[in-house]
């Protein structure tokens, strides 16, 4: 299969040569070659990456009841988002709960190719965070607890390894033991939902922790002008961040300041989407907690300013960023691929279109005078899999 399309956010128009599943050639366009998909207009990026997603499309990776079919759908679904990969990502619960879910989608990768395929890990977010109103978010506060290994273990067990990422506050006593402990067994620790402060933030760093969960969210409404729990991880250069870019949770001021803080070398965009993403407003459940999406599409904790995830998908984020920041589209779509890879350590096969890697591909038109990104085509190992693109001839 040949396609075409400009890579990589820049208006370079080539022809990708895609061989059993992964990218062959990628050569200059040329206009007397025979193409299979795409033109001279749209654009071709690897495939997205999201490592925060609690649902999508009605289906919760946080309820117990969820079944395999249904993290298949959901999975599908994403690709017409632009998503070739994510982490299904499990909030704060009892220790039943979070093995429930797990559960859950361990199966749904063991009977479904296209799901294994494309869970890149699970992200453990909590319950080792903040118990503080603010910080803990939607995050039920019964199931606040200190950090544990060996319940952090049993659950590792049940997801046979694929835990790749846990989410914690620093702020606790046995935190920096657990730390180290993850990093040693090739976890990564993010801190988020956190009360923390300064010194217990560098202190995880030292312990080894890698990034800052959705950075200038989950934390109080006032905190200390300086310093404080948001500065102290701007300010580290060992900390890669995500942030949610979708109008709601970082005014665009913001964003642009923590994007020039933390460069695009060391940022990363994830949705942080729950089961609502993807369907019209009204009330819905994240596991056991009710929210409501509103008609502009932000999600809170009914009757409260406090926000619960967000109904953001990827493609939006990119274009968001774009608009409310520095960053050029090559730099949104690398925070979408090339970061979150680099952060899992998958960069040798995946991230970026390039010889040798796997054929994750995304084609899509970018409107710039109006910030908007129109997917058009998802490659998932070299098979088309969401396609609205005329076949060029």
């Amino acid at each position: 299969m040949i396609i075409r399309g400009k890579i990589g956010g820049t208006e370079d128009v080539v022809d990708i040569i895609l061989i059993d599943g992964s990218v062959g050639d990628i050569l200059p366009a040329v206009l007397s070659r025979k193409v299979d998909l795409g033109n001279e207009t749209v654009h071709a990026a690897a495939g997205f990456i999201d490592l925060q997603l609690n649902g999508y499309i009605g289906v919760d990776f946080n309820n117990t009841e969820t079944t395999p079919s249904q993290i298949l759908d959901a999975t599908k679904a994403l690709w017409k988002t632009g998503v070739t990969s994510y982490c299904p990502t499990i909030i704060t619960g009892s220790g039943d709960h979070i093995n429930g879910c797990i559960e859950n989608i361990m199966l749904a990768a063991d009977q479904h190719p296209e799901v294994d395929e494309a869970i890149a890990g699970l992200h453990i977010e909590g319950p080792f965070i903040s118990p503080e109103d603010g910080p803990r978010g939607a995050h039920p506060r019964e199931h606040v607890r200190p950090p544990d290994w060996d319940e952090f273990r049993s659950w590792q067990k049940k997801a046979d390894g694929l835990i790749r990422i846990v989410t914690l506050s620093p702020e606790w006593p046995e935190a920096i033991d657990f730390i180290d402990r993850a990093v040693d067994s090739g976890v990564i620790v993010a801190i988020g939902h956190t009360a923390a402060t300064p010194a217990q933030i560098d202190a995880a760093v030292k312990a080894g922790a890698r990034l800052s969960t959705h950075l200038g969210n989950g934390s109080h409404a006032k905190i200390d002008r300086h310093p404080n729990y948001i500065w102290e991880q701007l300010a580290s250069d060992d900390l890669w961040a995500s942030f949610i870019v979708d109008g709601h949770h970082l005014p665009p001021s913001v964003v642009k300041c923590f994007m020039r803080a933390k460069t695009t070398d060391r940022s990363i965009l994830v949705t942080d989407a729950i089961a609502a993403a993807g369907l019209p407003s009204g009330n819905y459940k994240l596991g056991d907690v009710a929210v409501e999406v509103t008609p502009e599409r932000k999600v809170c904790l009914p009757g409260t300013p406090y926000l619960a995830g967000s109904v953001l998908e990827m493609h939006d984020a990119i274009a968001n960023l774009v608009r409310f920041s520095d960053a050029s589209l090559g730099d949104a779509l690398r925070m979408a691929s090339y970061n979150p890879a680099a952060l899992l350590g998958r960069t040798d096969w995946t991230g970026s279109l390039e010889s040798g890697k796997r054929s994750d591909i995304v084609l899509f038109n970018w409107d710039e005078k109006n910030y908007s990104i129109d997917i058009q085509v998802t490659i998932v190992k070299g098979k088309v899999v969401f396609n609205k693109l005329k076949v060029e001839s």
